[in-house]
């Protein structure tokens, strides 16, 4: 892998990520940009103990461009786009929109291809790998920064997730906080941990799916399952065998068969609904321990914490989708559709012949 530093025009960040290392980036921005301008702030509910992001500038960003607009594709010609070069194999640069910025943290988009009608189920184990290692720079560099505390890489597909750009994308946010998703979870390990004295609940709980009629596939380092207690309709979780907390922390064997296994996921998920149907939405998120301090969470380490990606779907079946509504949204207890038993099943019968 070459990587290649860069800034736009108005001065925000680019990172080429390229296959060959003989890969020369000279082109320039081009474009008459001034100075991007945030209004980024983050905001304590004191009743919830979580935090928000009001970020008013995102108003104004860009919406369903047709395809010959869009400004994740590489500039050709008078075409300029955020890419400066004719062509890219993976691009990271400074979200134009963030909800993050400055001493709020940072947002970065990551751009898996050039070609604009691919999609990431649709690369090659190369250019998979290529993501895997522009994910891991990018949570090293920005775990370096004094406003970071943790680091999140994810992608958003389709337009019923809310996606407003077509290209292949997903983002990366670098949070001033640990987020509350991750906050349960520590929480949840650290009691375990007293109460068991000692035992990992990460390792026990990929232990029981390991045992049970949940796996959906299995390679010699990774291991994806469809969890016990789902919160949605088809969400599978992936797991490395060998506990690490971070992506920094895999290594090479892991690294290698990382492809191959996450590929076959996310074709599996385009085959859920069955042929004629589109693309399945879905999310696709790292879970990655926090690089700020632990203290709070009694006896608990980020060696502890398991990195982990999570990847789930709104379609509930097809044509209808699943919608965060009373129960969800009101009090944040998800009702779900199908059973994980059946969502496990369906997602072994669509595995490639």
């Amino acid at each position: 892998m070459k990587k290649t530093s860069t800034r736009l025009a108005d001065g925000r960040e680019l990172i080429y990520y390229d296959l060959r290392d003989d890969t020369v980036r000279e082109a320039v921005d081009r474009r008459p940009l001034g100075r991007t301008v945030t209004t980024s702030e983050i905001r304590r509910d004191v009743l919830l103990g979580d935090s928000v992001a009001i970020a008013s500038h995102r108003q104004g960003r860009t919406y369903h461009p047709p395809a010959d607009e869009c400004p994740l594709c590489p500039t050709r010609g008078e075409r300029l786009s955020e890419i400066p070069d004719s062509s890219y194999d993976v691009v990271v640069f400074e979200n134009r929109f963030p909800s993050l910025a400055g001493d709020s943290g940072r947002c970065e988009v990551v751009c898996f291809t050039s070609d604009h009608d691919a999609s990431f189920a649709g690369l090659t184990e190369e250019q998979a790998r290529l993501v895997l290692d522009a994910w891991t720079d990018r949570t090293s560099e920005l775990s370096h920064l004094p406003s970071v505390e943790q680091v999140f890489c994810f992608e958003n597909r389709g337009e019923e997730i809310g996606v407003t750009l077509g290209h292949p994308h997903g983002q990366i946010y670098a949070y001033p906080f640990t987020t509350p998703r991750t906050a349960l979870m520590l929480r949840s390990l650290a009691a375990h941990k007293e109460a068991t004295g000692g035992e990992n609940l990460f390792d026990a709980v990929l232990a029981r799916e390991l045992a049970d009629q949940r796996i959906v596939l299995e390679g010699e380092h990774w291991a994806a399952f469809v969890p016990y207690a789902a919160h949605w309709p088809y969400e599978v979780h992936l797991y490395p065998k060998r506990r690490v907390p971070d992506l920094l922390a895999l290594d090479e064997a892991a690294r290698t068969e990382f492809p191959q296994v996450y590929l076959e996921l996310l074709r599996r998920f385009d085959r859920i609904f069955g042929e004629g149907e589109p693309p399945t939405p879905y999310i696709a998120a790292w879970h990655q321990a926090p690089f700020g301090a632990l203290e709070e969470f009694d006896g608990v380490t980020r060696d502890d914490f398991a990195l982990h990606l999570e990847l789930f779907t709104i379609r509930r079946t097809s044509g209808k989708l699943k919608f965060l509504a009373g129960s969800e949204s009101g009090m944040s207890v998800f009702i779900n559709d199908v059973p994980p038993e059946r969502a496990a099943e369906r997602l072994r019968e669509v595995a490639s012949s």
